[in-house]
């Protein structure tokens, strides 16, 4: 005989109440990214039937299975979805259970079964994103370990090899090393690193070339079979930064150890550049060979411009502009017409130069074999920055 009194709804907290689920991990026969679901599922039906908020530890279960999710490589937006398909399939059971709730009782378990999803969507996203972000740190802290052994050739030489594969990066063969410097200093991860980085992953594969950091500067490690990525390189660099920049490029050298001294000589090949006072945006070490070997026995060249090129001070004007007419004119091929030109001055003023190099120095830069201890003389005064800078003498 009917009351007039409602229905009571079971006890949210008996164990009755709870609804049996099934354990994401069953599905379809193999482990899915949402496995291990179970017990949360169940304080789902809890709390949402409760009409309260998911326990602090079941969250925290869910950030721990998020982050395992993480390790595994399995997509967030993967997980998120077994997670949701999971739900999906207590709703149901929890509809059938609450077939005796007024329409209002509906109403109030579906808020608060949704609001326990908001909460646990969110610790899923925590936890993974926390994983993430640590193995990110553990990733980046290994490259950079790699990379500082790699360019300072402070371990051993195969391991080293072994570990460069996990980075893209194949030992075998000659590689070259561009190195760039910038008024700002480079820094890993920073927007004109990513973009040149990006870059070179589009216009060539992985293997092709590392880009990395040290010192303020940019750093590119690449295969001699590919030629074309130090030019490439250079004209990213060029592109992602809004300031004066050069760049300088190694000879290729095989293995390991070539690496580091390709490294080491790019880096050189920059302070030179600075040193000779050069203008190029990009600067080979092939083309000052002859400075570095110069500069090798400061010495000994400070000897030989003193001696040779010394004369020089005793020109009325001083020994600039005679050493300046010297210069032009081995860059010109020794063509009077071609040096004239470049100096802005007449022939006539060129061959009065030559006379008075030769009146004053004792070597004739039109004889081919007084020649080229001229030049290398006149190579020798740009290293040294003469006569900007007094010579130093050897003893």
């Amino acid at each position: 005989m009917p009351t007039g009194k409602r229905p009571q709804a079971p006890d949210p907290v008996a164990p009755s109440a709870t609804v049996p689920v099934r354990d994401a991990a069953t599905v379809k026969g193999k482990e899915p990214a949402a496995a291990g679901l179970e017990p949360h599922l169940n304080q789902l039906v809890v709390a949402s039937l409760g009409k309260r908020r998911l326990p602090p530890e079941d969250l925290e279960r869910l950030r721990q299975l998020a982050a395992t999710a993480a390790d595994r490589g399995t997509a967030l937006r993967k997980l998120v979805a077994e997670y949701l398909t999971s739900v999906h399939r207590v709703w149901t059971d929890l509809s059938g259970t609450g077939r005796a709730l007024e329409p209002e009782d509906l109403r109030e378990v579906g808020s608060a079964l949704i609001g326990a999803i908001g909460e646990a969507t969110v610790a899923l996203t925590e936890g993974y994103e926390t994983a993430h972000r640590a193995a990110v740190r553990g990733e980046e802290a290994m490259r950079r370990e790699f990379v500082d052994d790699l360019l300072d050739g402070r371990t051993d030489l195969g391991r080293l090899a072994e570990r460069a594969e996990r980075f893209g990066l194949r030992l075998v063969g000659p590689h070259s090393v561009s190195v760039a410097r910038a008024g700002k200093p480079f820094g890993a991860g920073d927007d004109t690193t990513r973009y040149v980085e990006e870059a070179l992953t589009a216009r060539f594969t992985t293997q092709d070339g590392l880009i990395t950091t040290k010192d303020g500067l940019l750093v590119c490690v690449s295969p001699g079979a590919v030629p074309d990525v130090p030019d490439f390189f250079a004209t990213a660099v060029r592109s992602a930064v809004d300031e004066p920049c050069r760049v300088a490029v190694s000879r290729p050298r095989p293995g390991p150890s070539g690496i580091v001294r390709s490294y080491q000589e790019a880096r050189s090949t920059l302070d030179l550049a600075v040193q000779l006072g050069l203008t190029a945006p990009r600067v080979d070490a092939s083309d000052l060979l002859v400075f570095q070997v110069l500069g090798r026995d400061r010495a000994a060249i400070t000897d030989l411009v003193a001696t040779v090129l010394g004369g020089l001070d005793e020109a009325r004007s001083g020994p600039r502009a005679l050493l300046e007419t010297l210069n032009a004119y081995f860059s010109s091929g020794c063509l009077n017409t071609t040096t004239a030109r470049r100096l802005g001055v007449s022939v006539r003023t060129v061959t009065y130069r030559l006379t008075r190099i030769r009146q004053l120095t004792g070597h004739d830069p039109t004889d081919p074999d007084q020649r080229y201890i001229l030049q290398t003389a006149a190579l020798g005064a740009r290293l040294l920055d003469w006569p900007s800078r007094p010579l130093q003498p050897s003893e």
